[in-house]
């Protein structure tokens, strides 16, 4: 045991000597230190003056001899380490995609979708643990679109160059107008808010931006308060002067917001834009040299769409802003005199606008800037292109200016807009539509007498028209818009109901179909009704525009079903499209003979028949003036 004890010791010592000179003589480049340490060890070894002895010679040979054989064993060792290493490697790599087969469902097993229904999940969210889709869909529930993934998108971000590559060619003036941009919003998110103005700041001249104009119309979202102010307060640390702020202490609606903006405003040209946009690449140079050229032109860029679920940007097409008779807007198509042009970069002539907007200031003060009667959003767009165009404007879409739009999912800030649309409507008709205001009461199902609707004081508004002296609608609809058609024929309008049930109206029924039904009464445009003096029936939604047909009731002449065809379509197919009618009397197909009638079905609803009269009657919510009051009309 002792003699074991010693000899580990000597061999450590070996080992250590061994390594010592290995490391020497690894750093000797030219071998002068081994012959050195060599020459001498063995002069000391063989020295007859040497104090070792026999014995421990013989020791230092045998240790030298198993010096030599424990490096060989130590090599041999580390070989089959190796190759142990190398067989085990084999055997992870083989095991890994068992490994990745079993546990891999679990690492990557997708969420449990919790609003399979929701808008907001069906293009987006998969990766989403369950508190995170919560999280989501609460604030988009409350928004309208996905704040929780606009709160992590960068601020600044690239977003398409949406226009035309030949805008890119055109050079404007070195001295062009200053612009003051006016954002307004209510209860949008602060992130949304502020991707909108670096997207103005990143994307205008400074040289031409003057001054970025926030309207807040009475938010109740608690972060535009504080932390609004602190976000303004670091933009103008940066950027001195440029952000402005007005709040609201009641709410006051869409175009009392924008004349708030416009009267803070101090630039030469005003840009009246929504908080939930982003300004793309050039927008602004177009907008502003062709109002240097002409100050009596309100301008409107052309819209992209951000989506509300991915925030992608998608290109829309050059289209005029234009509306139905209900002053909702629509886009229709250009006009042939702008491709007559064969300048794709050439403002294009437009009937209305769609709210967004650049224009003059001072004209824009001149011709009485935004109606403030109108009351929380709706048909202010249509009132200020009606008076621009017949007071002496003009209205132009500039196709090399484009803004990204946020389109919301729903608007949560009011879920039911129609009451507000319906007396802004019926407000802009009273004061500049003249003789075709009886159209727009048609389209919303309004009386024409006593409609019961407050459009609110108008006289200061019908004393501006006489102010500026003003053309009429009718030279607005032959010069501006001679798509927009009016019916002056219809004598009776609204629901239509039968004397046998008054609970059940008729109804244009599923859509695409052709077939219309009987449904429990509601009153929305699927069950309007409208009845011309010549005999027509449009049932739906009043369409009245050139190349777009409504659909009239029509007897096909077999079989005891109606149908609904295009009117212009239905004379071409040979079906019988003209009925007499007057109210509290039987509707009878002129053609056929036959009457529109209801009877049972098996499941104790009505069905609508053609068949011999049998002496029903029907009744239709509104007439036009006296018709139908005495047998002479």
């Amino acid at each position: 045991m002792i003699y074991g004890r010693k000899f580990r010791k000597v061999l450590c010592i070996g080992l250590t000597l061994v390594i010592a000179v290995n490391l020497l003589l690894a750093f000797d480049a030219k071998g002068t230190l081994q012959n050195l340490i060599l020459g001498g060890a063995l002069k000391e070894l063989h020295s007859p003056l040497s104090e070792w002895d026999g014995a421990v010679l013989k020791r230092l040979s045998r240790l030298e001899v198993e010096l030599q054989h424990l490096e060989e064993s130590m090599k041999l060792a580390l070989k089959q380490q190796e190759r142990v290493n190398n067989t085990l490697k084999r055997v992870t790599d083989i095991q890994k995609p068992v490994r990745a087969k079993l546990s891999g469902p679990r690492k990557r097993m997708p969420h449990m979708k919790l609003f399979p229904d929701s808008p907001l999940f069906k293009q987006w969210g998969e990766d989403l643990s369950e508190a995170q889709q919560r999280k989501a869909q609460d604030l988009f529930q409350k928004f309208g679109y996905n704040v929780y993934l606009s709160n992590q998108l960068p601020l600044n971000r690239t977003i398409p160059d949406t226009r035309d590559s030949r805008c890119l060619q055109k050079t404007y003036s070195s001295q062009l107008p200053s612009l003051s941009v006016i954002l307004i919003f209510m209860d949008e998110a602060l992130s949304i808010i502020q991707r909108a103005i670096t997207s103005v700041i990143n994307r205008t001249p400074s040289p031409l931006l003057k001054e970025i104009i926030l309207v807040d119309d009475f938010s109740s979202n608690g972060e535009l308060k504080v932390n609004l102010d602190e976000k303004i307060k670091i933009y103008n640390q940066k950027y001195p002067g440029l952000l402005k702020i007005i709040r609201h202490a009641e709410r006051k609606g869409l175009a009392q917001a924008r004349n708030t903006g416009w009267k803070a405003a101090t630039a030469d040209v005003v840009a009246i834009l929504d908080a939930h946009i982003e300004v793309n690449a050039g927008w602004a140079e177009p907008i502003l040299a062709r109002i240097q050229d002409d100050r009596t032109v309100i301008v409107s860029p052309v819209f992209d769409n951000i989506h509300f679920d991915t925030f992608q940007v998608s290109r829309y097409e050059l289209a005029v802003d234009g509306f139905n008779w209900e002053l909702w807007c629509r886009y229709d198509p250009l006009p042939q005199a702008w491709f007559d042009l064969r300048d794709v970069t050439a403002p294009v002539k437009s009937p209305s606008i769609m709210g967004i907007l650049a224009a003059d200031r001072l004209f824009l003060g001149e011709i009485g800037s935004l109606d403030g009667g109108m009351l929380v959003y709706g048909g202010e767009n249509v009132e200020l292109s009606l008076r621009v165009w017949q007071c002496g404007g003009k209205i132009e879409v500039l196709p090399c200016s484009r803004i990204a739009h946020l389109e919301r999912s729903h608007k949560p800030y009011a879920l039911d807009l129609s009451s507000a649309l319906k007396r802004n409507a019926l407000r802009v008709a009273e004061v500049w539509m003249d003789e075709y205001k009886d159209m727009v009461y048609l389209a919303w199902n309004v009386p024409l007498q006593d409609s019961g609707i407050d459009y609110g004081d108008i006289s200061s508004r019908v004393a501006l028209r006489e102010k500026l002296k003003c053309k009429t609608f009718d030279w607005y609809l032959k010069n501006v818009y001679p798509a927009l058609r009016p019916i002056h024929n219809i004598v009776g309008y609204g629901t239509l109901r039968n004397a046998l049930d008054d609970n059940v109206c008729l109804d244009q029924g599923p859509v695409p179909g052709n077939t219309p039904i009987m449904h429990l009464c509601h009153g929305f445009s699927p069950q309007h009704v409208y009845y011309h003096l010549t005999g027509e029936l449009y049932v739906g939604h009043l369409v009245a525009e050139t190349n777009a047909d409504d659909r009239c009731l029509t007897d096909p002449g077999d079989g005891e079903k109606p149908t609904l065809e295009p009117c212009s379509k239905a004379a071409e197919k040979g079906l019988h499209l003209y009925w007499d009618f007057k109210p509290g009397k039987a509707v009878i197909n002129r053609g056929t003979r036959r009457c529109l009638e209801i009877k049972k079905d098996p499941s104790g609803g009505y069905v609508l028949v053609l068949q011999t009269c049998t002496g029903q009657v029907w009744g239709i919510q509104h007439t036009v003036r006296n018709w139908g009051r005495n047998d002479s009309q």
